[in-house]
């Protein structure tokens, strides 16, 4: 199977710059992005050092092993190649005092065949298009989310609520973090949409999945995604990357293990 890739990323309507960070390597078939949080200009540092630093290790991990290597040991170097990119920003915001507190969320997807492998860190998310049905595929790591699985809120609260930015888990904030990750399959014609909290929390699943319906190019659909949530006050900055499943699928359905 073969994957095509667009992305994605605007400062926005009310941010002076972008704490967001995209990064594509089609080659390893890798897409991550990244939402910076920090003062000053540490948001941008954290999810630059994350999408930078994975892109190298896991991409050049992936172009020399992938082929060979089993999917636990694809999440096995998605581990090591976090946690690597953890401490080292761990390690800059404590050892400079302008970047103290900086941190970012994550989401990071690996194609092989027939399969997604998606790990995630944070609020950024991962949507899955199949078929005219959106689904979304990440369970955000946040304040919010705790509170809806808990009964405490109801989704009409959460949707108005103050504390949409508060995340749970973060890349860089502690010395250690754990990346949550999940095996999916893909099907041709599959489209993943992997996005930050500047274009989920100003345009909803109905409103994305009218976007989708209305494109059929990856990068068409992708400027509409950002040109929607600019349009719906752009309250922060925003990203996507696209990705589409193309071509016969390696392997039948009928044996397939995994659902989501």
């Amino acid at each position: 199977m073969r994957f095509e890739f667009a992305s994605a990323t605007d400062t926005g309507r009310s941010r002076n710059n972008n704490e967001d960070s995209v990064i594509v390597d089609e080659s390893a078939a890798l897409a991550v992005l990244a939402d910076g949080m920090g003062g000053y200009n540490a948001g941008e540092v954290a999810s630059g050092m994350a999408t930078g630093f994975i892109k190298a290790e896991l991409g050049r991990w992936l172009s020399e092993a992938s082929a060979q290597a089993t999917d636990s040991d694809v999440r096995r170097a998605m581990d090591i190649c976090v946690d690597n990119a953890n401490r080292a920003i761990f390690n800059a915001a404590n050892s400079n005092p302008q970047y103290a507190g900086m941190g970012t969320t994550l989401v990071v997807a690996v194609l092989r065949e027939s399969r997604l492998l998606m790990g995630h860190i944070g609020d950024s998310r991962a949507y899955r298009w199949r078929e005219g049905v959106l689904e979304q595929i990440t369970r955000d790591h946040s304040l919010l989310q705790e509170q809806l699985d808990a009964g405490l809120i109801t989704p009409e609260q959460a949707a108005v609520s103050n504390n949409k930015n508060l995340v749970t888990r973060a890349v860089g904030v502690e010395d250690t973090v754990l990346l949550e990750t999940h095996l999916h399959q893909t099907l041709p014609g599959d489209w993943i949409l992997m996005c930050s909290d500047g274009l989920s929390d100003m345009v909803d699943d109905e409103q994305i999945a009218a976007v989708l319906r209305g494109h059929d190019s990856l990068p068409g659909a992708a400027q509409a995604l950002v040109q929607a949530a600019n349009d719906a006050g752009g309250r922060d900055n925003i990203s996507v990357i696209l990705v589409q499943a193309q071509g016969a699928a390696a392997a039948s359905r009928a044996w397939w293990p995994f659902r989501r």
